[in-house]
């Protein structure tokens, strides 16, 4: 990250908008479908479960971007 605390700051800003993307699956019309399917499950069930997986990466991302570093 930036040694320059003004330029932490504005990518720490940046970081936090990462939290806006997993409330996209709050959009159900999204993906309301039953295709495609994979391993039998319709589109819709493996679609949030994905959604699990990647809002966990994403937290973790921001997370431990925005956490005050040790000097």
């Amino acid at each position: 990250m930036a040694k320059n605390p003004e330029t932490r700051s504005q990518v720490r800003g940046w970081l936090l908008f990462l939290l806006l993307v997993p409330l996209l699956v709050l959009y159900v019309p999204l993906y309301n479908t039953i295709e495609p399917t994979l391993f039998g499950f319709p589109f819709f069930y493996w679609f949030q479960l994905a959604w699990i997986v990647a809002s966990m990466i994403i937290t973790a991302v921001v997370y431990y971007g925005t956490e005050p570093r040790r000097e």
